[in-house]
């Protein structure tokens, strides 16, 4: 299941991640620099949460934290070869959560498609840690100066000042030891875990389940409810793409109201088109996706579509 859901989420990061494999040797020679830099500040940012009840609520990271020690990991692609470095940052986060904050700012231009599959990755993964959606897209906080060639970068915090500083084009156990260091020197951890304890410690952690509580699990993840957000994401691909479109940040009045428009044509008294419709724009006008012009003239058309 991991690999088909990172698979899957994989195929909306941008297209250019594609070609690192073939400049993996020439760039391994020359020094990759992403985000803010040792010593530098961690300025605010917004991103929408994935999981729990906080699900699409927008979030301060660096707010939230007030100064604590933080490691953020942006992701701007899953790849297969990262799940292994991935969970063992968990797995240290997990074990060290009461001195230090992890969190997992994923970079994507999908935003409705990534809120719908990145908590399966985090299921499939058993992250632990807060994992949220970068409101910027797939360039990052502006303010981060984010490097789109780098599937990773993990950045150590401590006071709101960066610590440590890791751009990784192809990030894998290799980087672990190194990072798992940094994040120790910040919570003051005078002897860390190797990568390999905690990668080993993660898997015991499943197979220390007896029969029972596998079956208490499973009972639990299948009555739980998918999500408490009110609307749905349309099936109809032509109405997927046009919300999409909807939600723009950068969209004019007047784009809004053309795609307000082409929706109306589309669906053009179709029952099964229409409630699809009415779904879709119920859920991203509560989410408060798009431009304030956009909540306003949706709110307005959605009520107009549902008499």
């Amino acid at each position: 299941m991991i690999h088909s859901v990172l698979i899957l989420w994989r195929r909306t990061a941008r297209v250019g991640l594609l070609f690192l494999t073939l400049l993996g040797s020439a760039r391994s020679e020359v020094n990759v620099y992403s985000g803010p830099q040792p010593g530098e500040k961690t300025t605010p940012f917004k991103s929408v949460e994935l999981r729990g009840e906080g699900a699409g609520k927008e979030r301060d990271i660096i707010a939230e934290h007030n100064g604590a020690p933080t490691t953020l990991i942006f992701v701007h692609g899953v790849e297969r070869s990262m799940a292994p470095l991935m969970t063992v940052l968990d797995e240290y986060a997990r074990e060290r959560k009461d001195v230090l904050k992890t969190e997992f700012v994923f970079l994507s231009g999908d935003r409705l498609g990534s809120q719908q599959r990145l908590p399966l990755v985090g299921q499939s993964l058993r992250l632990q840690s807060p994992m949220s959606l970068s409101a910027d897209g797939a360039e990052g906080p502006g303010n981060y100066g984010l490097n789109k060639e780098c599937l990773m970068t993990v950045i150590v915090a401590r006071e709101n000042r960066v610590a440590a500083n890791f751009a990784l084009v192809q990030p894998g156990m290799a980087d672990a030891p190194r990072i798992i260091s940094a994040v120790a020197k910040a919570v003051g951890d005078t002897n860390p875990p190797t990568a390999e304890a905690l990668r080993e410690r993660r898997g015991r952690g499943s197979a220390r389940m007896e029969p029972g509580q596998q079956q208490e699990r499973q009972r639990g993840m299948t009555n739980r409810p998918r999500d408490n957000l009110p609307g749905a994401a349309p099936t109809d691909e032509k109405l997927v793409g046009l919300l999409r479109r909807f939600i723009q940040r950068s969209n004019d009045d007047a784009t809004v109201d053309k795609v307000l428009a082409e929706v109306e044509a589309y669906v053009g008294g179709n029952e099964g088109l229409t409630r699809q419709a009415i779904d879709g724009w119920t859920r991203v006008l509560h989410l408060k996706y798009g431009t304030e012009y956009a909540q306003k003239a949706g709110q307005t058309w959605l009520e107009k579509l549902k008499k």
